[in-house]
């Protein structure tokens, strides 16, 4: 026997080490993305739950929720937090993915400050089925912050981030770049606890109502204010 085959597999050490050259087994819970080519390319084969992930975008809208919506659906009663988000969620999109405005906590603060606190705080309470927090613009170290608030919980807590900051260091487990397609999304993976992979997925989205709107209404109830490593630039152009 050699001496490499003696050498225990790295997850038999302990379960946060992988080798380079494969997936990564999930640490904790995830949830199934819904999509079987996204769920393949992902260390536990979903969304990881109680962690940071990275939405990366050109703008907001560009179908986000639409991929997201499986797992959505998959939080049950449990209330989704929207964060900053771009415009008013928009009641009869939101129930063609399962959520009903009721069900959605809508958070619009008048500083950047207030919406890190608040989804801080909503991070350690863990109530929330998910958290989505629209940011243009976040310091490092408020990202550690919410990242460590979130392994308090198994929240799914997605930020959607500008695409531009995929050149930026993050704590998130997972980073991936979103562009719309003629069918759905292009989703190129800018990190992940496992090998690199140059060849971005296609997964196809199914046509829905808007979900969020500039002229959206929605209930006082659901509503809610708050008082005081790199992708390459021909990848993600």
């Amino acid at each position: 026997m050699t001496a490499a085959a003696a050498l225990p597999a790295p997850e038999a050490i302990h379960p946060s080490l992988w080798r380079a050259s494969q997936l990564a087994h999930g640490r904790g819970r995830s949830v199934d993305t819904g999509y079987p080519a996204l769920s393949a390319e992902l260390p536990g084969g979903g969304w990881p739950l109680g962690a940071l992930v990275d939405l990366l975008v050109q703008q907001a809208g560009v179908g986000e929720l639409r991929l997201l919506q499986p797992a959505l659906s998959a939080v049950g009663e449990r209330p989704v937090a929207f964060v900053q988000p771009p415009h008013t969620p928009d009641g009869l999109g939101l129930s063609y993915i399962g959520l009903s405005l009721q069900q959605v906590l809508r958070i619009n603060a008048p500083k950047t400050a207030d919406a890190l606190w608040s989804a801080e705080q909503i991070l350690r309470a863990g109530s929330c089925g998910a958290l989505i927090f629209w940011a243009q613009y976040a310091q490092a170290s408020s990202l550690r912050r919410l990242h460590l608030a979130a392994q308090s919980s198994e929240t799914l807590f997605i930020m959607v981030r500008p695409l531009a900051t995929a050149q930026d260091a993050s704590p998130a487990l997972l980073r991936l770049a979103l562009r719309p397609s003629a069918e759905g999304l292009t989703i190129d993976i800018v990190k992940r606890r496992g090998p690199a992979r140059a060849e971005p997925l296609s997964i196809p989205l199914q046509p829905t109502p808007i979900l969020l709107s500039r002229h959206a209404r929605l209930s006082r109830r659901s509503s809610a204010k708050v008082a005081a490593r790199g992708l390459q630039t021909e990848v993600v152009a």
